[in-house]
This record gives C-alpha cells, sequence and structure tokens, in this order.
C-alpha cells in the first residue's frame, strides 16, 4: 500500500487539472505541462483534489501507485511556483556566460563547454552562479545535473560545479616531509 498514493493532491485555484485519452495535464500561472498516464494507474479529479489509484492489485501497478501520486504532485507544485537549482562555479579562471539560449562554459578545457537551454526552462547567470528555473521537476533536475557533469567538484581544491547546497569532502593532498 503506498502511504503517498493514498493522499489526495489538493488542486490550488487557478490550477486546471484534466485526463483526457490516457494524458495527464495540468495548467497553471507558471505554465502547462503534460505527462501520459499509464494504463495500470488511474487519475480522476474531483471537487479540487486528484486521487491517484491502482487498476488492479498487481505488483507493477502498486509500485506506479505512489510514482504517479508524486508526479502529479510534482506537476501542481511546479505549474504554481517553479522549481529551481543554483549551481555555484569555482575555480580561477573558470567563467560561466549566457548567450541567448547557449549556457558557455569555460573550465579549464582547450575549447569552451557549449550546451542548449531545453524548451521550457530560463537560466540565469550573475557572476560564479547558475540558476535554472522551471515548471517541470525532471527537466529542471536533469539540465542541472548535465551541467554540472561538465566539471564535477575535485576534492583537494573544490574546483567545479557544485549544487548550491552540496558540501564537498576536501582532502589533505601531499605532505611535505
Amino acid at each position: 500500500m503506498s502511504r503517498l498514493g493514498k493522499k489526495p493532491v489538493a488542486i490550488p485555484a487557478g490550477t486546471d487539472v484534466k485526463v483526457e485519452s490516457g494524458v495527464l495535464s495540468v495548467k497553471g500561472p507558471q505554465g502547462e505541462l503534460q505527462k501520459p498516464v499509464h494504463s495500470l494507474v488511474e487519475v480522476s479529479v474531483e471537487g479540487g483534489e486528484a486521487t491517484v489509484a491502482p487498476k488492479n492489485n498487481s505488483r507493477l501497478a502498486r509500485a506506479l501507485w505512489g510514482t504517479f501520486a508524486s508526479h502529479v504532485r510534482n506537476m501542481v507544485n511546479g505549474v504554481n511556483e517553479n522549481y529551481k537549482k543554483v549551481l555555484i562555479l569555482e575555480g580561477v579562471g573558470y567563467r560561466v556566460e549566457l548567450a541567448g539560449k547557449t549556457l558557455k562554459l569555460t573550465v579549464g578545457y582547450s575549447h569552451p563547454v557549449e550546451m542548449e537551454v531545453p524548451e521550457g526552462l530560463t537560466v540565469e547567470v550573475v557572476k560564479n552562479a547558475i540558476t535554472i528555473s522551471g515548471a517541470d521537476k525532471e527537466k529542471v533536475g536533469q539540465f542541472a545535473a548535465e551541467v554540472r557533469s561538465k566539471k564535477k567538484p575535485e576534492p583537494y581544491k573544490g574546483k567545479g560545479l557544485r549544487y548550491e547546497d552540496e558540501v564537498i569532502r576536501r582532502k589533505q593532498g601531499k605532505k611535505a616531509v
């Protein structure tokens, strides 16, 4: 039994949730999101709240029950208040700049690393901080992870891209005798 799946998802005022022909669509002040609903899960919207239920008692249906409840909750939260991830760039000579929809990273390679910003996300660059925001939690997290993977923080000097709240465990390095 899913504890998350049992709880109905409250739909705030100004948010429209519909399920039509196997597609869940959520529309709010920050945007619109759509997600196909798995055939083993049923999503129903009644009286200002959405409920998720498994269609049968199979193992996969029970597993997807809580997963889809979280997806619905994330979609409703995302269209009302954007999700946000902040990456910090540390290192001498490391720079980041935004040119249109292209994020350009200079992180110690012989060439600048260019990344295209996905549709539906907004990226802001202030000094050495990259702020990625959008209504879709999965897209925000995935793009932030892809950006971070271009230069992960190293344990000796802490150089690289790290999340704002991430703590890098530092190593001592070589000892002079």
